[in-house]
């Protein structure tokens, strides 16, 4: 089956008026001005767009979303509801985060998830934890918190089969760097964060952590590590303690680690997110969602991991000790947040939440609109970016 769709598309990092997207199944064709298309073709669907066509919104931390909670997958059929809320609101490729929890309940996890990535329905899963700091652990389970142990990090990483893309560990937890060293050697990526850590043994682990990954080339699926949620769990900004947060933002800056950033309004502020993207480059810093169940659902109560939690307003907090336990945005509210709140240009925005993350994958079939890559694509209302109609390896889901 061949489509065109016709619009104003994000097409290497910019907007290009009256372009033409040609699609043959699961693959993009061709993708640019429409004036280039042949004429004389003919195609099975023909699409024009009043909006903006976006690529496939990719998003490496989330825990679920429609109901579900991915830190509860026994069976892979149980992530269905969660995939497709994400996928019908305009992210087409997930990384299913976990949380600290005991070491076989880990094992198992992974080894139900693995089988979604493998049939591609996730993008890859993300550990986040065990080796964390307690003081500052957020939404995570104190008494599943562990030192860096290499021996558990090769156990899960032997279950995932590949599968598993990257791993959250405090610096301080990883003195010797033997859980990153371990990350590395299997093809995924340490991201440094739920720390109490001084500055300086960020900038060590990252400046660390980028080396190995360039000692081992193709085999990694990026050459830098990332910051788990910039500013959140991180020791927090003083002025005789710039802490975590500044080092990373600085090693950023530098282009030696990407930085996630929860562009919300929760988790950060707009004045934040401005500034950080002031202060980063395009390709260091990435935007996600840290969903979790009640994404797409009603207030009310909740679990995430083994810790009960209360949604009020959207706002997720631990029932016991309110502390933020992740959020109830898609991406694309993310993007929306960050753009028309924040005043981030929609460019950059886009790019922070399509390009960057599928980069830090070591994919190149997704988060862009090429000819080669896979038929991933949003179109939305060009003011308040609402999605309309979203495409998933060439099938339309919404």
């Amino acid at each position: 089956m061949v489509t065109r769709i016709d619009g104003t598309a994000f097409l290497s990092g910019s907007f290009v008026p009256d372009a033409a997207i040609l699609l043959e199944g699961d693959t993009i064709t061709y993708a640019g001005p429409a004036r280039g298309v042949p004429s004389g073709l003919t195609f099975d669907d023909h699409v024009r767009h009043d909006g903006l066509i976006l690529p496939g919104l990719v998003d490496l931390h989330c825990h679920g979303g429609g109901g579900f909670s991915f830190p509860d997958t026994e069976d892979p059929a149980q992530a269905a509801p969660a995939i497709a809320e994400h996928r019908a609101h305009g992210t087409t490729s997930i990384v299913a985060s976990l949380v600290t929890a005991a070491q076989d309940t880990l094992m198992s996890r992974v080894r139900a998830l693995r089988s979604l990535v493998e049939a591609g329905e996730l993008a890859g899963i993300h550990l986040e934890g065990p080796f964390i700091s307690r003081a500052r652990k957020g939404a995570h389970d104190p008494q599943f918190i562990a030192e860096g142990n290499a021996a558990r990090t090769l156990e899960l990483l032997e279950e995932g089969g590949g599968a598993i893309a990257t791993m959250t560990i405090a610096p301080e937890a990883d003195l010797d760097g033997s859980v990153s060293r371990a990350l590395i050697a299997h093809g995924a990526l340490p991201s440094y964060g739920h720390t109490d850590c001084i500055g300086e043994q960020m900038v060590t682990a990252i400046q660390r952590a980028q080396e190995e990954l360039a000692s081992v080339g193709p085999v990694a699926r990026s050459l830098k590590p990332t910051a788990t949620h910039l500013f959140n769990a991180m020791r927090p900004i003083h002025h005789r303690d710039a802490g975590p947060a500044f080092a990373a933002i600085d090693q950023a800056a530098a282009g030696t680690v990407v930085a996630e950033l929860i562009a919300d309004g929760v988790h950060t502020s707009a004045d934040t997110v401005r500034y950080t993207f002031d202060l980063i480059g395009d390709g260091h810093i990435m935007l996600i969602t840290d969903a979790m169940a009640a994404t797409g659902m009603a207030d009310g109560d909740y679990v995430l991991g083994s810790l009960p939690v209360t949604v009020k307003d959207g706002v997720v907090t631990l029932t016991e000790g309110g502390a933020i336990a992740g959020g109830t945005a898609h991406l694309l509210d993310v993007v929306r947040f960050a753009h028309l709140e924040a005043g981030v240009p929609l460019e950059r925005a886009i790019l922070a939440a399509t390009a960057t993350p599928a980069t830090v994958l070591g994919r190149d079939d997704i988060g862009e609109i090429r000819e080669g890559a896979r038929s991933d694509l949003v179109l939305v209302e060009s003011t308040g970016l609402s999605p309309e109609r979203v495409m998933h390896g060439g099938t339309w889901v919404r």
